[in-house]
């Protein structure tokens, strides 16, 4: 059990750097090869780059979760029952100017620009969605002390 996919997306302007978007969500993901920057142009004809990153394996799954570090995710722990919904998917929100910068805050929508992460959880018969879901946080709060993440991991 645990976390069948995780994806990462993130939206640039025309006029910022994409990469530096990719670069980030890389990073957090823990692939370069699972990046994907697709551009395309907005409702008033400017480009936009809608960069994601996807990964569908189980453990590099989970290991992206673990590099959130130590308190972002004892903080989206606290917070399940708001960020999961009815279909076993985890919510989160991570500032986006903070993650350029070397800074992991979870955040929710509003005035700053945020990257958008979902993490699908396997969930069987007999298990409680939040159940998998703290096992789950558990587990990738044990790899991020692996990877040497104890607290904000990029500062």
């Amino acid at each position: 059990m645990g976390v069948h996919h995780i994806s990462w997306q993130s939206t640039s302007s025309g006029i910022e750097d994409e990469y530096i978007h990719a670069a980030a969500l890389a990073w957090l993901i823990g692939d370069e090869e699972a990046v994907n920057i697709e551009r395309m142009d907005s409702f008033h004809g400017t480009p936009i780059h809608v960069i994601t990153a996807e990964i569908k394996r189980r453990g590099p799954a989970t290991k992206s979760l673990a590099r959130l570090g130590q308190d972002t995710l004892n903080l989206l722990k606290d917070e399940l029952d708001q960020r999961m919904d009815e279909n076993n998917v985890i919510h989160i929100r991570l500032d986006l100017l903070d993650l350029l910068s070397g800074k992991i805050t979870l955040t929710v929508p509003g005035e700053r620009p945020t990257v958008k992460g979902r993490a699908k959880l396997e969930v069987y018969p007999g298990n409680t969605s939040t159940g998998v879901a703290i096992e789950t946080i558990d587990a990738a709060l044990q790899d991020s002390l692996r990877l040497g993440l104890p607290e904000s991991p990029r500062t």
